[in-house]
C-alpha cells in the first residue's frame, strides 16, 4: 500500500493543481485531507487557478406543519447544484431573507436569525417591543436593526429598534424619516448593509436614507434615480460597492434592466451595463410582472429571479474587474416538481473551503452534488 501511495504522489505541482481546479468545491474538502501535500495543492489551486465564488442558496419552507426547510446551493465555480441535508430548524414563523445573507423568522414573541455564511448558527431572542408584521430587518454593525412594518394599532408606524447583544434587550432608536410613512415595510423598501451603515431605498421612487447604528440616527434624503424611466429599483452591496439595479419602462412593458454602482459619499451613480433583452423574460413573473424579481448579491456576483414563485431559471451577472458585466442564465435544479405549497427564500454568500469543512463537521449535515 505504501508503494501505491508513493506512485500516486507523482502527480504533483501544476498538474495536480490543474486537475483539482476542475473538481467541485464540495469534493475538495476530502481531497484536502489526503495528505499535507494535497492540502497545499488544493489551497494553491483555489488561489491561482479556480477561486471560490459566491453561491446562490435557495431555501424552500413547507407551508404546512412541520414546516420543514430544504436547501439547495448553486456553486458557480464548479457549475453544480448541491443539495444540503440538515437538522430541522425550530419553527417560529415564515422564513424570510434580508440583504442577501440574513435569514430570520419573526413572531409576536420571538425573533430567530442567522447571519453566518452557511447559516450554521441560529440565534433566538425575544421579539421587539413593537408588534410588527412586515418590517425591514438588517444585521449591521454587529446588531440586529428592525424598522417599520408595524401593526395598524401601534402608535408609531416608523418605529426603529436595535437589539443590544450585551444587555440582551431592545433599544429604541430615532424613527424612520416621515417621508417613508406610507412605504415603511419590506414590501416597498429595498435595503443594503455595509459594515457600519444601513442603506434604505424606496423601490419605486429611489428616495434613500442611511441609518447609523452607532448614533441611532438617520441621514438623507438622497436620490437613487439616475434614469428618470426607472419604475422599480433594488439595492445591494457587492465587493464593498453599493449596487443599484433599475427596471426601465413600465411593469407591463419593460424596456430594460440596468445596473449602476453608487458612490456612498455623494450617492452619484455610474452605469455599469444592461441586462440582455433575451434574459428579461426569464425573471418576469407571469402574475406580478418584472417588479417582483428577487436579487441577491455577494462578492462580484448578482443573481436575479422571480421572487413570488419558484423560478425555473436564474439569471446571473458577474461584475468584471474592468468594469464590464458578464450575463448568463441557468436552470434552477431546486425547482423540482414546482410544488406551490412551499415558500421560496433566496440568499447569497461567498463560500470557501473552510466554510464547507465547518458545515460538514456540524450536526449531521450532508451535501449531495446533483
Amino acid at each position: 500500500m505504501a508503494i501505491i501511495l508513493e506512485d500516486e504522489a507523482s502527480i504533483h505541482g501544476d498538474v495536480l493543481e490543474t486537475i483539482l481546479s476542475h473538481v467541485p468545491l464540495i469534493d475538495l474538502v476530502p481531497s484536502s485531507c489526503v495528505s499535507k501535500s494535497w492540502n497545499r495543492a488544493v489551497t494553491s489551486s483555489l488561489k491561482c487557478f479556480n477561486k471560490p465564488k459566491p453561491w446562490l442558496i435557495i431555501h424552500t419552507q413547507c407551508t404546512r406543519s412541520p414546516y420543514d426547510i430544504s436547501v439547495h446551493g448553486y456553486d458557480p465555480r464548479s457549475n453544480v447544484w448541491v443539495e444540503t441535508s440538515q437538522p430541522s430548524i425550530k419553527y417560529i414563523s415564515a422564513l424570510r431573507s434580508s440583504h442577501s445573507n440574513l435569514l430570520y423568522m419573526l413572531s409576536p414573541s420571538k425573533l430567530s436569525f442567522s447571519h453566518d455564511v452557511m447559516n450554521l448558527t441560529w440565534h433566538h431572542v425575544d421579539a421587539p417591543r413593537v408588534w410588527r408584521t412586515d418590517p425591514i430587518v438588517a444585521y449591521v454593525g454587529g446588531s440586529i436593526v428592525i424598522a417599520g412594518g408595524t401593526c395598524d394599532f401601534e402608535d408609531d408606524p416608523l418605529a426603529v429598534e436595535m437589539y443590544n447583544n450585551e444587555t440582551n434587550t431592545w433599544e429604541t432608536c430615532e424613527s424612520m424619516p416621515a417621508i417613508l410613512k406610507d412605504s415603511a415595510a419590506s414590501t416597498w423598501l429595498s435595503i443594503a448593509t455595509t459594515g457600519d451603515k444601513l442603506v434604505v431605498a424606496e423601490k419605486f421612487t429611489g428616495v434613500t436614507y442611511c441609518f447609523d447604528p452607532k448614533t441611532k440616527n438617520w441621514s438623507g434624503p438622497y436620490e437613487l434615480k439616475p434614469d428618470p424611466r426607472i419604475f422599480h429599483s433594488i439595492i445591494g452591496f457587492a465587493n464593498n460597492r453599493l449596487i443599484l439595479i433599475g427596471m426601465i419602462g413600465e411593469s407591463e412593458n419593460v424596456a430594460g434592466v440596468k445596473i449602476w454602482k453608487v458612490n456612498t459619499e455623494n450617492f452619484e451613480c455610474e452605469e455599469l451595463g444592461e441586462m440582455p433583452a433575451a434574459l428579461i423574460q426569464k425573471v418576469k413573473s407571469e402574475t406580478y410582472g418584472v417588479s417582483s424579481i428577487s436579487v441577491c448579491l455577494a462578492g462580484n456576483y448578482a443573481y436575479m429571479s422571480k421572487s413570488s414563485e419558484m423560478a425555473e431559471e436564474i439569471v446571473g451577472c458577474e461584475f468584471g474587474n474592468d468594469g464590464g458585466l458578464r450575463w448568463w442564465s441557468m436552470k434552477n435544479d431546486a425547482a423540482g416538481d414546482g410544488n406551490r405549497s412551499r415558500r421560496v427564500v433566496y440568499s447569497c454568500s461567498v463560500i470557501g473551503l473552510g466554510d464547507l469543512r465547518r458545515a460538514m463537521l456540524s450536526e449531521n449535515r450532508k451535501f449531495t452534488v446533483l
